[in-house]
């Protein structure tokens, strides 16, 4: 068998979790630069409040609402992420961390275990060890654990935020009652696709033929569709090296000097560094870009990118500050109004594989080096320790008005707690 958890409202439940006041009331949090809504509580769902609302436009709606806003707080979030994925993984023979607030969880050989008691154990533990609530779905393939959850997380009153698909009656029932949109791995285009040819559910999906479905879409689909037929077709996944990693952030304020451009560009590749050292892989090439901000239309626009095939693979930051630096000199145009940039790091290598060069090669001296500042800034405080070329007085670049404590990662922030 296999299960899906899912963190309910996740972003809202960890700014509830340190504001009990907020139990019950409207949250919403947003995106970078307190662009746009990025998730909302079910109160502030009720309310009309849609997914992606600018946040410049809705803000005599969240008066008028009493809606709570928070600026996306990701430290926060991902602590709190970790220690409910901790707590499953003692639960759970095999776990595959889906996202941030979803994991799947493998059962074999349990027909001695009592599912619906285990999982009402696990929402238990998870609520008391983080304060977090979760649904638990679980089916015989992951496509239809992802119906059960959904299931679970829309008739909680009934479920209990649990719900198991056990027989092929309730799979039946189940996949008449989601939607061809819900399916998990359907998008948009595809939807439109299944519409047309009169596939409005889930079940109306499976009664499809293999080869109408192979011949008229993919194999992929051909997999999923077996999937709903209760056939497994898709294991947990190995955790994988990221094939690459992208830095790429909104401004706070409209940037025209090539100086604060550099520092950014300093800044994201530095963090791509730290990725790639994360995961022991060295980078081959790396894109830079820069653009202006399509919402001003009275601005000239301007969108250049390039790409910098490096001489040596390497995750040094002080190197690929450097190459980042070199790509951004090609594009950087005066005379613009720039709003967003990016690092994009890619064609890796496991950091002991690759090939050495006859003539040029990495600084051997670096390695040690960022082995060292990675373990200063991990100790005492990220960005403790900085490349010349970036910002030593102000860590936070991104607009953030909203911002609430990052109680459990940083210790002057703690919550307080009064007598």
């Amino acid at each position: 068998m296999f299960g899906l958890v899912d963190c309910n409202n996740f972003y809202a439940s960890c700014e509830r979790v340190f504001r009990p006041d907020l139990e019950g009331k409207p949250i919403a949090i947003l995106s970078n630069n307190d662009g746009c809504v990025i998730a909302r509580s079910g109160e502030a769902k009720l309310l009309g409040l849609p997914m992606g609302a600018p946040a410049f436009k809705y803000e005599q709606f969240f008066k008028e609402k009493k809606i709570h806003v928070f600026s996306s707080n990701y430290p926060l979030y991902g602590d709190m992420s970790n220690r409910v994925m901790n707590i499953l993984a003692d639960m759970a023979p095999e776990i595959e961390i889906y996202s941030i607030d979803e994991a799947f969880l493998k059962y074999t050989n349990c027909d001695y275990l009592d599912l619906q008691s285990h999982a009402v154990e696990m929402r238990k533990r998870v609520v008391k060890g983080t304060g977090i609530p979760v649904s638990v779905g679980f089916a015989e393939t992951k496509a239809l654990s992802k119906v059960a959850n959904k299931i679970s997380k829309k008739f909680t009153d009934k479920t209990g935020g649990v719900y198991i698909i056990d027989s092929d009656e309730k799979r039946i029932k189940a996949l008449k009652w989601t939607k061809i949109e819900d399916v998990w791995g359907v998008g948009g285009k595809l939807t439109k696709r299944f519409k047309l040819i009169g596939v409005h559910t889930a079940y109306d999906f499976t009664q499809l033929t293999d080869e109408y479905v192979r011949n008229q879409m993919s194999v992929v689909e051909v997999r999923l569709k077996k999937e709903l037929e209760g056939k497994p077709m898709l294991d947990l996944d190995e955790v994988k090296r990221k094939k690459n990693i992208a830095i790429t952030r909104s401004f706070d304020k409209i940037y025209i000097d090539y100086e604060q451009i550099k520092e950014r560009i300093v800044t994201f590749a530095v963090t791509c560094s730290e990725k790639l050292r994360k995961q022991q892989s060295c980078c081959n090439s790396l894109l830079v870009f820069v653009k202006t901000s399509r919402h001003r239309k009275d601005d000239s626009q301007y969108y250049n990118s390039v790409v910098m095939q490096l001489p040596y693979p390497t995750s040094s930051s002080i190197e690929l500050a450097k190459f980042a630096t070199q790509g951004l000199k090609k594009i950087f145009r005066k005379g613009y109004r720039y709003k967003k940039a990016g690092v994009i790091v890619m064609d890796f290598v496991p950091e002991d594989q690759y090939q050495m060069s006859l003539f040029e090669n990495a600084n051997p001296k670096h390695k040690q080096l960022m082995k060292a500042i990675d373990l200063i800034n991990h100790t005492i405080g990220s960005d403790k320790i900085k490349l010349a070329g970036q910002d030593l007085q102000k860590t936070w670049k991104m607009k953030q008005e909203k911002l609430s404590p990052r109680y459990t990662t940083k210790l002057n922030e703690i919550i307080d707690i009064k007598s």
